[in-house]
């Protein structure tokens, strides 16, 4: 059953990663139409909050694959003396904590999405219940206070959905620790 998710889960962010490292164009392509348009001298409102907006999918997209590719910081003053059996215990607790991080900040994400959407309440993914039953009175969507003013929520929900790609990607990499500590050999499932 381990072998089947990691399995899973490591196409699946494979693919969306792959996919997400383009976006770094979009950032690049609202960039040079900033620039293009400051050298005319009618700058445009919306390029630079554009432009974070696409970095911050980018990086949420985009930090799943870059957990599973192993691109992340990692200090290797110590860690590439050590046997297989330590590395995997020591990264299998590391990615314990990167779990109850990343749970963490995904309740703080839905709440932040929440409160974007409308909800003013304390739960909210008691607010993602309502809106299932049709329950949920939304009340003012939230917007940026530049003077673009865009909606805040269709970002918050790109992180949302972000933080649980890397949610899903850590509790991967944990099960791969996992089997290492077993002594299963990995070669099949790893890409």
């Amino acid at each position: 059953m381990l072998r089947a998710y990691i399995r899973w889960i490591d196409a699946m962010n494979y693919r969306i990663g792959r996919f997400a490292m383009y976006g770094i164009f979009a950032m690049i392509g609202i960039l040079l139409w900033s620039s293009f348009t400051k050298i005319a001298s009618v700058p445009s409102l919306w390029t630079l909050e554009a432009a974070q907006f696409a970095i911050i999918a980018y990086f949420f997209i985009g930090g799943p694959y870059s957990i599973q590719m192993g691109s992340h910081v990692r200090m290797d003053l110590f860690y590439e003396r050590w046997s297989a059996g330590k590395k995997a215990l020591v990264d299998g607790i590391t990615a314990l904590f990167l779990l109850v991080y990343l749970a963490v900040l995904l309740w703080g994400a839905v709440g932040s999405t929440a409160y974007s959407l409308g909800h003013f309440g304390s739960e909210p993914f008691g607010f993602l219940a309502g809106i299932a039953l049709g329950s949920e009175e939304v009340g003012t969507l939230e917007r940026s206070r530049t003077i673009w003013r865009p909606y805040l929520w269709p970002i918050k929900v790109v992180m949302c959905i972000g933080i649980a790609l890397m949610l899903l990607q850590a509790l991967s990499e944990l099960f791969k620790d996992i089997l290492r500590l077993r002594g299963e050999a990995l070669e099949a499932i790893e890409t």
